[in-house]
């Protein structure tokens, strides 16, 4: 019996060297919704030049014998940013009130997810910010409501509803600290 190979993280504050390797990880993790225009390959381009080039931008990119296998990235986000005047209700003071991490994107490629593959990497892009809050949103129909359960069982909680773009589906905001508790 062979064991899985090892998996190595690598940290990136600037896309220059790892788009080509985020891009292709991308179209293969979103694959199945890739015809919809909010999916789209290009979508997801214009995404990732945008927030890359945002404060506080942080990639974290996972590596099996030397091929990228999964990701997660996000930045920092202040009090009055649109990620937060997006999202209904308004949130709390507690949690718009001091900078806070927008966990913008995660994803693990098929053959490794069911593996804790992508728990590791949000834990250690997480294991690198100062923020005392992450948020994210999540569509809650994503495989028939397992991927909300799963940040759930992550310690996530629901705090409202956010729609990002008219292209984009109504998504849930959550939240929970960065260190779990």
């Amino acid at each position: 019996m062979t064991s899985a190979p090892a998996i190595e993280f690598r940290f990136f504050t600037a896309l220059d060297s790892i788009r080509g390797d985020m891009i292709e990880t991308y179209a293969d993790v979103r694959a199945p919704l890739l015809h919809l225009p909010n999916y789209a390959v290009t979508t997801f381009g214009e995404r990732l030049d945008r927030h890359g080039a945002e404060p506080g931008f942080t990639t974290v990119l996972a590596y099996a014998d030397d091929q990228p296998i999964g990701y997660a990235y996000g930045n920092t986000i202040n009090h009055g940013d649109r990620y937060w005047q997006r999202t209904h209700p308004e949130p709390a003071d507690t949690y718009t009130s001091h900078p806070a991490v927008a966990l913008k994107e995660i994803g693990v490629r098929s053959q490794w997810r069911g593996t804790g593959t992508a728990l590791r990497i949000h834990d250690t892009f997480l294991a690198s910010r100062e923020e005392s809050y992450v948020t994210l949103m999540v569509n809650p129909a994503a495989g028939d409501g397992k991927v909300h359960a799963l940040y759930q069982s992550w310690g996530y909680e629901d705090l409202g509803q956010s729609q990002p773009s008219p292209a984009s589906p109504v998504l849930t905001v959550m939240i929970r600290g960065t260190r779990a508790v």
